[in-house]
């Protein structure tokens, strides 16, 4: 597959300066970057095509080659060892376009910020309260920022020193032979900064453990597996960085009477053997009330009727689902002597095919099965 022009890709001309570059990447990155756009691989394509454009067209050598030769060019330098490791100019566009996105205010080097974990809620409810929505609160336990030191770590009345191991990048290099491995660095966690005389609040953390009750509105219609999406809800971040989010996850307790699928219902109505060998009338319990319906005569058992309208109506549909209900008769039980005779009486006056289908259908199955 070709390559783009990274020229088109920025948005500027093949004689932009190096300024118009470095803010046209800005502009991108800000827009595109992937925690300003969660779950979105279109704008997280478009800010790695953005991040190559930049590595190449803000590293003089590089460019000159690309304007020469195009990708082919530069493909020959990265196979040559040049590879897209990233000037000091790129670290400083990013580092600068990071703080912008976080809150950073252009100390993205010296005071590098992180965005909080996102958390995870199971949230379980009933069957009528998924159907219809309702409203709950819940109580979950995260970090927030430290109000002692306001997330610094640092004890009211100093504040932290640059890391000297990383300069207060937060990330230090590594030569390997040939090649140059960046990793964060193990003094100060990656932070940039050490704390010299720690907060005793949050022993130097700047962020506490809480509690915090939340309120959570269950739109109708969700279904387990469904996640309600509360940003900024999750943990604090570090050095000021925003909260990351907290995602509910729905879960469905289990119904005594209905199973869902989809957006259908379904349930077992338990009928007599006389109302289903001579036909009637039955209630049938929906989740509005109840709803009658005429069962036919000689209805036999797993027969299903289906209520249209009467399922659950989902997030993302026109038109309620249909509720099911699946016929089971019924084999009576406690009898007394009198309807032991009237069975037994029964019995005798209803042998054959006629009066027992399915009996007499299994038995032609199991005589062709045999041979006979």
């Amino acid at each position: 597959m070709s390559k783009r022009d990274y020229y088109e890709i920025l948005g500027v001309a093949k004689n932009a300066s190096d300024e118009d570059i470095k803010k046209a990447y800005r502009k991108l990155a800000m827009k595109h970057h992937p925690d300003r756009n969660p779950d979105d691989k279109g704008a997280e394509e478009k800010f790695k095509e953005a991040k190559q454009a930049y590595e190449i067209l803000s590293d003089s050598d590089k460019r000159a080659a690309y304007d020469q030769f195009g990708h082919a060019g530069i493909d020959q330098q990265a196979g040559m060892g040049g590879g897209y490791g990233g000037g000091s100019g790129f670290s400083d566009a990013f580092s600068d376009i990071f703080g912008d996105i976080f809150g950073g205010g252009g100390g993205g080097r010296r005071d590098r910020v992180y965005r909080g974990a996102d958390l995870r809620y199971n949230l379980e409810i009933g069957l009528e309260e998924a159907a219809r929505g309702t409203e709950t609160k819940i109580r979950i336990p995260t970090l927030e920022e430290c109000g002692t030191c306001h997330g610094s770590g640092a004890k009211p009345g100093t504040t932290p020193t640059t890391c000297t191991s990383c300069g207060g990048h937060g990330q230090v290099r590594i030569q390997q032979g040939f090649f140059s491995v960046q990793q964060t660095c193990p003094r100060c966690g990656g932070t940039g900064k050490m704390v010299a005389d720690p907060c005793t609040a949050c022993h130097g953390e700047g962020r506490v453990k809480k509690h915090k009750t939340l309120s959570v509105k269950i739109p109708a219609g969700v279904d387990s597996g469904d996640r309600i999406r509360l940003g900024g809800e999750g943990e604090a971040g570090v050095n000021g960085g925003p909260s990351g989010d907290l995602y509910v996850v729905i879960h469905l307790k289990e119904h005594p009477v209905f199973k869902r699928d989809g957006n259908d219902l379904h349930c077992e109505m338990p009928i007599s053997f006389a109302t289903a060998a001579l036909g009637g009338e039955v209630d049938i319990p929906t989740l509005e009330g109840h709803a009658k319906i005429k069962i036919p005569a000689e209805t036999q058992s797993g027969k299903v009727f289906r209520l249209r309208g009467k399922g659950i109506k989902g997030v993302r549909s026109n038109a309620p689902g249909d509720l099911l209900c699946h016929m089971q008769i019924e084999t009576p039980v406690n009898l007394s002597e009198r309807q032991r005779e009237l069975l037994r009486e029964f019995e005798a006056l209803s042998p054959g095919r006629n009066n027992n289908p399915r009996a007499q259908s299994f038995m032609d199955k199991v005589k062709s099965f045999f041979g006979q």
